[in-house]
């Protein structure tokens, strides 16, 4: 059965390129476009993995993280942080809050199926 990844970001294009190279790998997947969007449809299904923006309207990705491994039923999922981001502070924000990995956009789907397959297979 294909694993689940949820993808939280608030441009569409980048959410319709993450999962296109996702899905193309045999993932099945679920968008969201902001991390209170996520944390309405994250109980909908079993989700293997999240993969959530660092800068989003309404909550961001630190929260959203915060918010999910506040909650024991995800404390252990893993989430990776997908993001313009770059800077040293902010990775170490993201990596506190529990992210697992930290991809910078733009990315190569090489990288990002790297990562997902060394986390959850």
């Amino acid at each position: 059965m294909a694993k689940t990844i949820m993808i939280v970001d608030d441009a569409n294009s980048m959410r319709g390129l993450v999962a296109m190279t996702l899905r193309n790998a045999g993932y099945t997947v679920v968008e969201a476009c902001d991390g209170k969007d996520a944390l309405n449809k994250i109980s909908a299904q079993k989700v293997n993995m999240v993969v959530t923006d660092f800068n989003m309207p309404n909550m961001n990705g630190i929260e959203l993280i915060t918010a999910l491994k506040s909650d024991p039923l995800y404390k252990f999922l893993p989430i990776v942080m997908l993001t313009t981001e770059s800077d040293d502070a902010k990775k170490r924000q993201g990596q506190l809050a529990g992210a697992k990995a930290w991809i910078v956009k733009p990315f190569k789907p090489e990288t990002m199926l790297m990562v997902v397959k060394k986390i959850i297979g």
